[in-house]
This record gives C-alpha cells, sequence and structure tokens, in this order.
C-alpha cells in the first residue's frame, strides 16, 4: 500500500522519516519542493503536484497548516475529482466545524475521511511517541488504527469527527493559557528581585507546578526563541480557533481574549517564526526597565 503525505513543514517531516523508518511506502508532496528533499534521501517517492500522489496512493495523511491551506491545496476544482476512492486522514489542528466541513465536502467527492490530530511535538514525531487522538466511525478508527499506530503506540478513539478537533484545539489552549501565566509569574518575581532557581524551587514542590514551565525556562531567562518545535504563529492561530469555537458555545473567554493579545504582540515583535515561548518577551519586553522602576521607587519610599 502506497501510503501519501502532504505537507512536509516541522511535524510532517519527522512523520514522514517515521513512517519510512517503519517499511511504509512513502509518497510525498509539498508546495515548497526543498523541503521534500531530506525525504527524497531517506527513499519517498516525490509526487510533481496533487492529483499524481492521490493518483498513486489509497490513502492520503494531510499535516498543513490550517484548514484554508487544506482547501487550497486539496479543493481545488481541478483536485476533486482525484479524491474519488481516496481515504484522506487530517492529522494537523484546526477547527471542529472545519474538520466537519472538510469530511462532507471529502464525501460528496467520492472520498472518505477522518481526523487524527497529534499531542507532541518534533521530539515526539521522531521517536514514534505521539498522542494521536482520532475523529471518524469506528470502522475507519480500525481500519487505520494500525498505520496511526506509527506515531504513537495507542492511537486513541475520541468520537466522530469534530471531537478530536475539539479536544486538540483544548489542549493548546492550555499550552497557551499555562505558558502565559507561568511567564508572567516568572517575569514578575524577577522584577521584584527574587532569584528564578528559587522561585521554581518552590513551585516544583506545589501542585501548581506543570513539566512545560521547565521545558521553557532556560528559553525564556536566556531570551532564545531559536530552533522551535511549535511556532508562536501557530499557537496565535490555534488561540484564535479555539476562541471562535468557544465565544459559539456561550463560553467565558475573557482571559484567553488576553492571551491572544500577548501572542499576537510577540508576532508584532518579529517572533512568529520562533519558539512560543517567545511571548516571554511580549509579557516582559525590558526587564533591566521593570528591575531598575522596582529599585527607584524603594529608594523614593
Amino acid at each position: 500500500m502506497e501510503v501519501g503525505l502532504i505537507g512536509t513543514g516541522l511535524m510532517g517531516l519527522p512523520m514522514g522519516q517515521r513512517l519510512l523508518d517503519s517499511s511504509v511506502s512513502l509518497v510525498t508532496y509539498n508546495r515548497t519542493v526543498e523541503k521534500l528533499e531530506p525525504l527524497r534521501a531517506a527513499g519517498a517517492a516525490i509526487a510533481p503536484n496533487v492529483p499524481a500522489l492521490l493518483g498513486a496512493c489509497s490513502v492520503v495523511l494531510l499535516m498543513l497548516s490550517d484548514a484554508s491551506a487544506i482547501r487550497e491545496v486539496l479543493l481545488s476544482d481541478a483536485h476533486r475529482s482525484a479524491l474519488c476512492g481516496r481515504t484522506i486522514i487530517q492529522m494537523g489542528t484546526i477547527a471542529p466545524r472545519e474538520s466537519r466541513w472538510l469530511r462532507d465536502e471529502i464525501v460528496a467527492a467520492g472520498g472518505e475521511y477522518l481526523e487524527a490530530p497529534v499531542l507532541g511535538s518534533i521530539p515526539e514525531a521522531r521517536t514514534g511517541t505521539l498522542q494521536v487522538m482520532v475523529g471518524a466511525t469506528p470502522a475507519q478508527y480500525e481500519q487505520w488504527r494500525s498505520l496511526l499506530a506509527n506515531f504513537g503506540q495507542e492511537p486513541r478513539y475520541i468520537g466522530e469527527v469534530g471531537s478530536a478537533a475539539a479536544l486538540k484545539l483544548a489542549l493548546n489552549q492550555l499550552i497557551a493559557s499555562l505558558t502565559t501565566a507561568f511567564s508572567l509569574s516568572l517575569a514578575f518575581t524577577q522584577a521584584q528581585g527574587v532569584d528564578p532557581e528559587v522561585f521554581m524551587q518552590v513551585l516544583r514542590q506545589s501542585a501548581l507546578y506543570a513539566p512545560t514551565f521547565d521545558k521553557k525556562l532556560q528559553r525564556m531567562l536566556q531570551r532564545n526563541f531559536e530552533h522551535p518545535n511549535f511556532p508562536t504563529k501557530h499557537l496565535l492561530k490555534d488561540t484564535r480557533l479555539f476562541l471562535a469555537e468557544a465565544q459559539a458555545n456561550h463560553l467565558g473567554v475573557d482571559s484567553l481574549a488576553g492571551v491572544q493579545q500577548i501572542l499576537a504582540r510577540a508576532c508584532q515583535l518579529g517572533l512568529s517564526d520562533a519558539d512560543y515561548s517567545a511571548l516571554f518577551a511580549a509579557v516582559s519586553p525590558n526587564p533591566l526597565v521593570n528591575l531598575q522602576s522596582h529599585q527607584e521607587r524603594d529608594h523614593v519610599l
């Protein structure tokens, strides 16, 4: 069986390499051809265009940035007819309503659709330890579980299409909110002259601690946001998607609206492609000024 992969960016590339390491016959396509070279060198076939890939593969994995990219790449008038008889597995982060819309469009074109977004990043993609969440019919889940197990040993069935997309957005909302809250506390204690390690020692021994804090700590302290596993612009996109879906469900989103503003500010600072821990730069744009203000206030008092 030939497996297709469309989208070989930060996550698509290691996922493609994982399939090749598992001896899966892989055909790939990416709008930026240069990004295909590592997979070509590892043995993947390169499709010149989307219809050629669809013609060669019975199942196609999508790892594209958003629903707009999926529509552009897969659902143009020139490509729709090639979807007949093909199964499309959407693995990126999109909104539940977008996923259901894609299902309807692909089914109308004669294909099948399921969603399988993943939790984890580049290291987990390389080692096959992603958490894979599947929104599909039970029959589709059973049919494709062994393929998805290349990315995570126990793909989890969530429910119908839309349910896994919703769960993935909920988890990414936590990434945004937790990282912003941690950034604010870290910046505040720094401005007040508290040693960051003392802050972390107390935090680690409390019920407030989350492992992601230590994963991002050194990036924030050093203000080194290069070589991202998850860029700021993508977390901003996911936060906006969550906000729209949550508002449609009449949920209170005031706190997350503030997080969105901080992420947007980080992007305005030129950190769109940096690791999302760069939101720390938006929370604390000039820590030396903050510390100086604190010292001057104490002197006046």
